[in-house]
């Protein structure tokens, strides 16, 4: 029953960030294809440094929810905990390491996000960051805009 539940879960946030993706990205571009998702990776290396990389997750067509019509979906992974989150314009953070290894989905305003590299981007409506940064410098992030900032967070589990 609870693997039912996280499969829900997960059909479900998969149609939100669907729903509010319609605005242009502005720190990863959106694929052309159906068959992978495009998401941003903030990381710390070795001497604590924090870094982005962009990846993708591969998605296969299953028949996910029948006798609904096949669509296409990542392998699921387990996650521990998901919630909602909301910052308001003007918010900004000094350095910090995030507290678990998370996914951010971000559904509307725009963050933006600073790497101990030097590196800054920006994450608006569809976008998506698998944030591990859970040791060293951390990162650093600000609201951009009069919007506030509204997004799904899953923490994964270890």
């Amino acid at each position: 029953m609870r693997q039912i539940l996280k499969i829900h879960i997960g059909f479900v946030l998969l149609l939100i960030v669907s729903l509010f993706s319609s605005e242009k990205l502005q720190a990863q571009e959106r694929s052309r294809t159906i068959n992978n998702i495009k998401y941003v990776r903030v990381y710390a290396d070795s001497m604590g440094e924090s870094h982005f990389e962009d990846l993708t997750i591969d998605l296969n067509e299953i028949d996910f929810a029948p006798p609904a019509p096949p669509i296409f979906t990542s392998d699921l992974n387990p996650s521990s905990d998901y919630g909602f989150a909301s910052v308001l314009p003007g918010w900004e953070s000094e350095w910090h390491p995030t507290p678990k290894r998370q996914f951010m989905i971000y559904l509307s305003g725009t963050i933006e996000a600073e790497v101990s590299d030097g590196e800054i981007r920006q994450f608006g409506p569809g976008s998506i960051t698998l944030v591990e940064d859970t040791t060293g410098k951390g990162h650093k992030s600000r609201v951009i805009g009069n919007e506030k900032v509204v997004g799904v967070v899953i923490q994964l589990e270890e």
